[in-house]
């Protein structure tokens, strides 16, 4: 009884150790539930290797300070749709239908505006949505 009780704290430590943040995020009429990340080797990592994207759900990137963070799409299986958002929490600009990278040299996708915040979804979710720059986003 003490060996499994034992191992139940153990398990639930490990959850909670390794747990990811999830916030909604929602821009006009439609939300999704994104992982948080930001540290920059989970930046790094994004969503490279996952097999897909459920509906609704997203990946939010929180960077340290206001800049114009490249991304691209290597290792990720999945079109995406890329939206930067400033420190004010608008959409400064987006990349409809990142395809994954095939080949490298791997293109490399670039705001036309300063940034603190990307939110990936999936590719087609801001046309469906008719979100457009200067859009607040609520987090």
């Amino acid at each position: 009884m003490r060996i499994i009780m034992a191992a139940g704290i153990i398990l639930a430590s490990f959850s909670v150790l390794f747990a990811q943040e999830i916030k909604m995020v929602c821009i006009k009429n439609a939300c999704v539930q994104a992982e948080v990340v930001s540290s920059e080797a989970d930046r790094e990592r994004g969503l490279m290797f996952k097999q897909e994207l459920p509906e609704n759900q997203g990946m939010l990137f929180i960077f340290d300070r206001t800049q114009a963070p490249r991304f691209w799409m290597k290792n990720v299986n999945f079109p995406l749709d890329i939206i930067w958002i400033d420190q004010a929490k608008n959409v400064v600009d987006f990349k409809l239908n990142a395809q994954p990278c095939k080949a490298e040299p791997c293109e490399t996708f670039l705001p036309r505006a300063s940034s603190l915040y990307v939110l990936e979804v999936n590719a087609g979710f801001v046309r469906q949505y008719g979100i457009a720059v200067g859009d607040k986003v609520n987090f």
